[in-house]
């Protein structure tokens, strides 16, 4: 009884092969054991031995051609049987499988343009006339989401065109992005530190007294289907919103000092990154801090000199903690760190690691050293050892 052969799975991996070279021609016996042919996976090649036996009959896939796996590869049988029904039938089942695959393509770019249809209807609700949605923009090429560093403008601020609406942080660096639009800022759809992909709402833009609610819902609405409910996002920055005036209001009355320290800069702050990158890393809050530069812009200088008030050096003790109690302080990652995070990653999957391990005899060393640090005042280590043998290599 004739037996079919189909292209086996050699790794786990393996979707389809490739015929490197036959090793037996049709008509030649095979016994089990035999090497039928050599099969050129995703990762290597490698032979494929016959766990039948009995005469070659057909081959089904010619040197240098690639198959599924489970497809037809060759049948093996008695000398003279008729092979014509298992063709005719594999043949038949591979015109099936087309057709299904057709089938189920066309299904899906028909539901792919329902799909399409039914967020363009969603995404499009009546806009009046001058409102503009505002989206996140792609600031870098190789940029998926944005954070918003700091808003510029506030919900009820006339925005001309060419004003500096909010400083987003990117993958690479945080970058002032400027409206190309004219009118009130009607509605901010992200908060300070709030991350979102490129695309998504980041604010509205028209006549004073517009109402844009229903564009904000309904645009929030549609681009968060995997996340929480508009519902739920609504409760969350209002919470958010309280706290940063609740916050704002304590700071304003809790500040009042005719120091000089105290003076507070209000709206865009002109700062060298040198000199901010200084700040961040003695913690000195930007705006407590007067600039000697060009139009009132922070310096390298205005950093180094600043002298904080007693108010400000109480607010940056650390907080106490009894004996035996731990406490942590959760930092978001910017948006470089994680992209960093992201690359090393797909660095670590998605190349081929292999890892070398060499043996040494290392017993004249350890007596080496033994000897060595019996002198007064000497001491060496076996790392030193092996630095002073890399340098003489």
């Amino acid at each position: 009884m004739a037996i079919v052969v189909n292209m086996p799975r050699l790794s786990d991996t393996m979707e389809e092969g490739t015929v490197a070279s036959w090793l037996k021609n049709v008509g030649d016996f095979v016994e089990e054991g035999d090497i039928l042919a050599e099969i050129e996976t995703d990762k290597a090649t490698m032979e494929f031995e016959s766990f039948n036996e009995g005469v070659l009959l057909h081959i089904g896939v010619q040197e240098g051609e690639t198959t599924k796996v489970d497809q037809l590869l060759a049948i093996i049988g008695e000398e003279g049987e008729d092979i014509s029904a298992i063709l005719n039938s594999n043949e038949k089942s591979l015109s099936s499988n087309d057709y299904s695959e057709q089938n189920i393509d066309q299904t899906e770019t028909i539901e792919e343009e329902e799909e399409k249809e039914e967020e363009n209807i969603i995404q499009t609700p009546n806009i009046p006339e001058g409102v503009v949605v505002v989206t996140m923009p792609r600031l870098s090429d190789t940029m998926e989401e944005g954070t918003v560093a700091s808003w510029l403008k506030n919900v009820g601020d006339y925005v001309e065109e060419g004003d500096i609406l909010a400083e987003i942080e990117t993958d690479k660096a945080t970058m002032e992005f400027e409206s190309f639009n004219e009118g009130t800022l009607l509605h901010v759809g992200l908060s300070v530190g709030d991350s979102a992909k490129v695309d998504d709402l980041l604010a509205i833009i028209g006549p004073e007294g517009t109402d844009v609610t229903d564009i904000a819902n309904n645009f929030s609405a549609q681009l968060a289907k995997n996340e929480t409910s508009s519902e739920a996002k609504n409760e969350i920055k209002e919470v958010k919103a309280n706290e940063i005036s609740d916050t704002n209001i304590t700071e304003k009355s809790t500040t009042i000092d005719t120091s000089p320290e105290a003076i507070e800069n209000k709206g865009r702050i002109f700062i060298s990154p040198l000199a901010k990158k200084i700040a961040n890393e003695k913690g000195i809050s930007l705006n407590q801090i007067q600039g000697s530069g060009e139009n009132g812009r922070i310096i390298k200088r205005d950093v180094e000199n600043y002298n904080p008030s007693s108010k400000s050096i109480s607010q940056t003790v650390e907080k106490f903690l009894p004996s035996g109690i731990e406490d942590f302080d959760e930092i978001k990652h910017s948006q470089m760190r994680k992209v960093i995070a992201k690359r090393l990653g797909e660095s670590k999957f998605t190349a081929p690691h292999y890892y070398l391990a060499v043996e040494f005899d290392m017993d004249n060393a350890i007596t080496f050293r033994q000897q060595f640090n019996s002198i007064p005042d000497t001491k060496i280590s076996f790392n030193d050892i092996i630095v002073k043998a890399s340098a003489l290599a």
